[in-house]
C-alpha cells in the first residue's frame, strides 16, 4: 500500500512541512520493505537515501575491522535515519540499518532532500536538532563507558531503550523486546555479564526476563541503579 503522504508529519524532521512538501517527498520516495535480520543498508555504503521507518523497528549498528558490532541506536516507526547524504556531498553510511523484525520504510533520495532544504529553513533545522540527538547520545554514552560500572551502564541503557521503544502493560509495566546481544553491544560488555546482571535483578523483582524481551516490574529500581541513588 502506498505511503500516505501526510502521515510523513508524523515524523519530528517533517512535521512542519507543508502538504505539497509532504506530497513530493512520497513522489520521490521508494518504498522498500525487509526481512527480520536484513538490512536497509551498510555501513559504507554511498548514503544515496534518506529513510522514514513506515512500520516495524530497527537499529542502526557499527562494525569494526575485528567483526565487533555496537548497537547504537534503534529506531521505530516514523523516525528518520540515514540522513548523511543530505548534507555531505559523496558521504557513505556510517553504520548499517539492520530490521529488529518484517519492516518497512520510505527511501528519499538524498539529493531531493538537499535541494528541498535550501529553499526550506524548517528542514534545515529540524535535521540540525535531529544529529544534535544523536551526537549528544554518542557523547553521553563515551562518557559511561569511560567512567562507570558496568551495571550501572547496563541500567542507562534498558533505560533508554524504555523511552525509544518500551510497551506499557495493562498492569503499570514495562516490556521491552530486545536480545541479551543487543544489550551487551549497547552498554559495551559481554553477553555473559548481561545475563548475570539481568538474572541478579530478577532475584530483586526489578524485572522478568524472557527470549528476547524484558519486563520492567520496578522502573524507579533501575533508576536508582543508573543514577546510583539510595
Amino acid at each position: 500500500m502506498p505511503v500516505d503522504p501526510l502521515r510523513l508529519r508524523q515524523t519530528d524532521m517533517f512535521h512542519q512541512a507543508t502538504d505539497d512538501d509532504l506530497r513530493l517527498l512520497v513522489q520521490n520516495g521508494i518504498e522498500r520493505s525487509v526481512e527480520e535480520g536484513e538490512f536497509f543498508f551498510l555501513q559504507g555504503d554511498p548514503a544515496r537515501h534518506v529513510y522514514i521507518l513506515t512500520s516495524g523497528r530497527a537499529k542502526l549498528m557499527q562494525t569494526n575491522r575485528a567483526g565487533q558490532q555496537v548497537n547504537l541506536r534503534t529506531i521505530n516507526e516514523w523516525q528518520t535515519f540515514g540522513a548523511l547524504g543530505s548534507v555531505r556531498e559523496n558521504a557513505t553510511y556510517p553504520a548499517s540499518a539492520q530490521a529488529l523484525e518484517q519492516s518497512s520504510a520510505l527511501a528519499i533520495k538524498s539529493e531531493t532532500l538537499h535541494d528541498m532544504m535550501e529553499t526550506r529553513p524548517y528542514l534545515s533545522f529540524e535535521l540540525m536538532k535531529l544529529m544534535t540527538t544523536y551526537l549528544q547520545e554518542m557523547q553521553e554514552r563515551y562518557r559511561e563507558l569511560a567512567t562507570e560500572k558496568v551495571e550501572r551502564r547496563i541500567a542507562r541503557a534498558v533505560l533508554r531503550l524504555t523511552g525509544q521503544m518500551g510497551t506499557k502493560t495493562k498492569d503499570g509495566k514495562i516490556e521491552l523486546a530486545f536480545t541479551r546481544q543487543d544489550l551487551a553491544e549497547m552498554s559495551g560488555t559481554t553477553l555473559y555479564t548481561v545475563s548475570r546482571v539481568l538474572s541478579e535483578w530478577e532475584k530483586h523483582d526489578l524485572v522478568e526476563t524472557g527470549r528476547e524481551r524484558v519486563l520492567i516490574r520496578n522502573p524507579h529500581g533501575l533508576v536508582q541503579i543508573a543514577e546510583e541513588l539510595e
